[in-house]
């Protein structure tokens, strides 16, 4: 199942539950479950509506395997994460990059590792 780029947003709790399962590759909702109650108490039902929420966006796809379904990513997760910084460039900075980059800068959220990083990914892109 392809997502369209106008994809719903996915709230906090959904994106959490995404990073469980492209980490694992697939999962149960009972293995999310037991991801997140590692950090928190969260309810088993929750968990499960939220990944029914999920599958209903398009961003899980899932299939049956004895009583449970197994849950895996619609998307690699770099695509998603792209179009998430796709629009919240467009929502906060009119589309452009570098007030965010000027913004990590001066609020020292960039190491030096991350400014030369960035500084060799943008001289490979101009020349």
């Amino acid at each position: 199942m392809k997502i369209k780029r106008s994809a719903p947003a996915l709230t906090a709790q959904e994106l959490e539950i995404m990073k469980i399962v492209w980490d694992r590759r697939q999962a149960t909702v009972r293995d999310v479950y037991e991801a997140m109650r590692e950090r928190r108490r969260i309810a088993y039902t929750t968990v499960l509506t939220l990944m029914n929420i999920l599958h209903g966006k398009g961003r899980l796809k899932r299939r049956l395997s004895g009583r449970a379904h197994i849950y895996q990513a619609a998307e690699p997760k770099q695509r998603t994460i792209g179009r998430m910084v796709h629009e919240f460039l467009d929502r906060v900075f009119n589309g452009s990059a570098e007030p965010l980059l000027m913004h990590l800068a001066e609020e020292e959220r960039l190491t030096p590792a991350d400014l030369e990083e960035l500084a060799k990914t943008i001289r490979k892109k101009t020349s």
